[in-house]
């Protein structure tokens, strides 16, 4: 049945933020344009206060990305602003408004935006929910989401333990589609893995692990490093480059490396990586490595997919769905010794070529047409 071109607004993070999040709704919007449908993005003027951001600027230096209309209006602290939006979504009159939630502490902003505009009779809401509980967690947090959640009539999750948490904020009128996350194919093509280690100036001819992504506790970053000082990795000269911004206190992990005496194996490269670098990082790695210590889903693991880099992955959250062991790498338990095993394994008995082809099977799940597929199944979306 041919589906009838719909108004949409993406409400959440775009330019000028930066970050997975505004990558995540501005690839969206791509792939509702290529479907037909009329797409606009308002973002934030202002989405976290300083005390809950802890990098050094939330915003991309990058020129704005083409073809996209985003407008910056929503402020996440400031309740006028929260009703000024939602009136101007209602005199809009979108078809449909598709919410990005993330974090309980956006649920009154986003929710009062959403309950304002539905009251012109006509525009239905879904929300995007990468994850309902966090993994940092505050007093409050349950009643935020909740508040979120009375505004949203459907909601699409992008790993199944996240549909497990969202079944305790929803009622049996609100319908829940599962759709995984979508590969991040807007970071480039490949380069050669020669190249990329002269680019980021590498040793040419070691095995290298690859950690990116801001580095934060429940990332796991410590685990790793601790794998890295098992007797298998460092015997092999297998090495580490860190790639991504401290969202965290570097000391500890400064003193935790030289406790362990591998600094002369890892390659800190620990500011925020800009979009046209990604591909380097990704590009001059053998093995991508994501010891999370809680998690819902990554989009690291679908960068991976989309460089076809196999993965080491902790056995947290959605990551054994993203990442099947055996097939795109290993599912281990939150352990250096176990971490340190996969790798081992991985470079000693030459893995790569073989999880590199299974991941090209399982990497056509992960298509944005899957995304915009389940987005149109709601039945509020359809004709």
């Amino acid at each position: 049945m041919a589906l009838a071109q719909k108004n949409i607004i993406i409400l959440g993070p775009a330019y000028p933020l930066r970050g997975g999040l505004a990558t995540f709704g501005e690839r969206l919007a791509r792939a509702l344009l290529a479907r037909g449908h009329r797409v606009k993005l308002v973002t934030f003027s202002l989405q976290y206060p300083d005390f809950l951001f802890p990098g050094k600027t939330q915003y991309d230096p990058g020129p704005a990305p083409e073809g996209l209309d985003i407008e910056v209006r929503l402020n996440s602290v400031n309740p006028l602003n929260w009703i000024q939006v939602g009136r101007y979504l209602r005199r809009l009159r979108p078809d449909l408004i598709i919410a990005q939630f993330w974090l309980p502490f956006m649920g009154p902003s986003l929710g009062t935006a959403l309950r304002i505009a539905k009251r012109n009779g006509h525009t239905r809401t879904l929300a995007l929910v990468h994850n309902i509980i966090p993994h940092e967690s505050r007093i409050g947090d349950r009643q935020l989401a909740r508040y979120f959640t009375k505004q949203v009539d459907a909601f699409i999750v992008l790993s199944r333990s996240v549909k497990t948490d969202l079944n305790a904020f929803t009622t049996a009128g609100q319908p829940v589609e599962y759709s995984p996350h979508p590969i991040y194919d807007n970071f480039g093509e490949p380069v050669l893995q020669a190249a990329a280690r002269i680019r980021l100036q590498l040793p040419a001819d070691v095995p290298l692990v690859l950690f990116f992504g801001f580095i934060r506790d429940y990332k796991g970053l410590d685990l790793l490093l601790r794998a890295m000082a098992e007797p298998c990795v460092a015997e092999a000269n297998i090495q580490l480059l860190i790639a991504g911004e401290y969202y965290d206190d570097p000391q500890r992990y400064e003193e935790l490396i030289e406790e362990l005496g591998i600094g002369d194996r890892l390659h800190l490269h620990t500011d925020f990586i800009p979009t046209e670098a990604v591909r380097y990082y990704f590009s001059a790695a053998n093995l991508v490595a994501q010891t999370y210590k809680t998690a819902t889903q990554s989009g690291i693991s679908q960068m991976a997919y989309h460089f076809e880099k196999p993965m080491v992955v902790t056995r947290v959250g959605g990551l054994p769905e993203i990442v099947p062991h055996g097939e795109a790498g290993y599912v281990v338990d939150k352990d250096p010794a176990a971490i340190a095993r996969a790798i081992c394994d991985y470079f000693q008995n030459d893995r790569q070529a073989a999880l590199t082809a299974s991941m090209l099977v399982h990497k056509q799940k992960y298509s944005w047409d899957v995304m915009v597929d389940a987005i149109e199944k709601i039945s509020f979306i359809t004709e």
